[in-house]
């Protein structure tokens, strides 16, 4: 029974398209899933939002007794992110090769072109707080000896109090 799903129980739609997407981005751009979708942690954030990876260009062997060759991971980046992106090669190759598990990247070609990226929600606007509001907020986190938990609560309850609409 272990590796089956009972019948009826809901699958999470996340599963069954990375159970499709995986053969397919293997085979058409010899990587897996999970290094596009652990891209963030790879690179960094200020690189992971200007970058991507395309795929990973495998050397062709002749013979079974070729001895292995690291391969190519082809980035694409946008302008300025692939001054960055050149001069933290090394570092980027390092961490790719630790999530592989072993040496399998080389070297990285940097190919520059339009990376889009979910823009995700945009952010509410919030209005500035009353009087009596910025004193009931500082009465509550006034008791906190904290200097920067205090400053934290203070500045969550702003933005709580002010996306309410009065």
């Amino acid at each position: 029974m272990a590796g089956k799903r009972p019948f009826g129980n809901p699958v999470p739609v996340s599963d069954l398209a990375t159970q499709i997407l995986d053969p397919v981005l293997r085979k058409r751009a010899g990587m897996s899933i999970g290094l596009v979708q652990s891209w963030e942690e790879i690179a960094g954030p200020r690189l992971a939002s200007r970058s991507r990876p395309e795929k990973i260009q495998w050397p062709r062997r002749m013979h079974e007794d070729d001895p292995f060759e690291p391969a190519v991971l082809v980035i694409a980046c946008e302008g300025m992110a692939a001054l960055h992106l050149q001069h933290e090669t090394g570092e980027i190759i390092n961490r790719v090769n630790s999530f592989l598990g072993f040496n399998a990247i080389g070297r990285i070609r940097i190919v520059q072109k339009p990376v889009t990226v979910d823009k995700g929600r945009l952010k509410p606007s919030i209005r500035p707080l009353t009087a009596a509001e910025k004193v009931k907020l500082s009465g509550t986190v006034g008791m906190i000896e904290d200097d920067g938990l205090r400053a934290s609560l203070e500045r969550l309850g702003a933005t709580i109090l002010g996306q309410k609409k009065i």
